[in-house]
């Protein structure tokens, strides 16, 4: 799989870069942004995906976030891609959470949306082997995100329980069966079928889980978004019901932005670090 470096700084004597690829999946030119932390130069390091939320692209975490400088010290890589397909011929929405920027990390069965938009497979297979094809990293693999990335970030990991150490999420879409944004998404991307968007529903998929991925969720009372659309509490219920090792924390007047990840983003990957090297 050929990929093109576009751009590389040095953070924390690790490197930020980013890539563009064809992407055989998504059938159209995607872009993606690594951390390497100092340790790659010599030895391969365990990865942490992470997802962002509506409108974001592969620059808004490693940006804003502030995760580089314990992520060299850690030893950890970060992949973040972007939040959807991206191209001329690809379908979009005039609003800011369906199409472009809001992949929601589903597999498209519904057209216009279904040609271009397989972002669970793009994130669960695709990427991951690209990365492994091309960077000094080993098949240890965390996840993580934020809003709609914090969704997918639970379902991909509860769906595949063997292949995630451990997933986290800030401010996650809980319950997008019960939420304007998941209605309006998964009804587009996935057509009538409730038991089909039921296996995107991270409250959903927590009920029956049987196979644990340690889950870390951090959530703001000042999140204007909490209410109506986040509806952390389905999670625990729903980890109440299987036993789920869920960890959820609550933190007064933090809201939906990046000043919340980042003052909270080290405490994610020492969580994810100890898992990663427990494996």
């Amino acid at each position: 799989m050929t990929i093109e470096n576009i751009s590389a700084a040095k953070n924390f004597d690790g490197w930020h870069k980013q890539y563009t690829h064809q992407s055989s999946t998504l059938n159209c030119e995607m872009r993606f942004a690594i951390y390497l932390p100092p340790q790659a130069a010599t030895q391969s390091v365990p990865v942490l995906y992470w997802l962002s939320g509506l409108t974001c692209t592969d620059e808004n975490f490693m940006q804003k976030a502030g995760a580089q400088r314990i992520a060299a010290e850690l030893g950890i890589a970060i992949v973040a891609p972007d939040t959807s397909p991206r191209g001329d011929q690809v379908a979009d929405d005039e609003g800011y959470d369906l199409g472009k920027g809001a992949g929601f990390y589903v597999n498209a069965t519904q057209a216009p949306w279904n040609s271009h938009y397989q972002m669970y497979d793009y994130v669960t297979k695709e990427l991951p082997e690209l990365i492994q094809a091309n960077f000094p990293v080993t098949d240890q693999k965390a996840i993580s995100g934020h809003s709609m990335g914090g969704h997918g970030a639970l379902v991909i990991a509860m769906r595949n329980p063997g292949v995630y150490t451990s997933v986290s999420a800030f401010s996650p879409i809980s319950n997008p069966m019960k939420c304007p944004w998941g209605n309006k998404a998964l009804s587009a991307y996935l057509g009538d079928d409730k038991a089909t968007w039921a296996k995107y529903d991270a409250s959903e998929l927590m009920k029956t889980a049987s196979a644990f991925v340690p889950a870390m969720v951090d959530q703001g009372l000042s999140d204007s978004f909490l209410e109506e659309q986040l509806l952390p509490e389905a999670l625990v219920k729903a980890a109440n019901i299987s036993g789920y090792p869920l960890t959820l924390e609550q933190h007064q007047g933090y809201d939906h932005s990046y000043y919340f990840i980042a003052s909270f983003i080290e405490k994610h990957l020492r969580f994810h670090a100890e898992h990663l090297a427990a494996k």
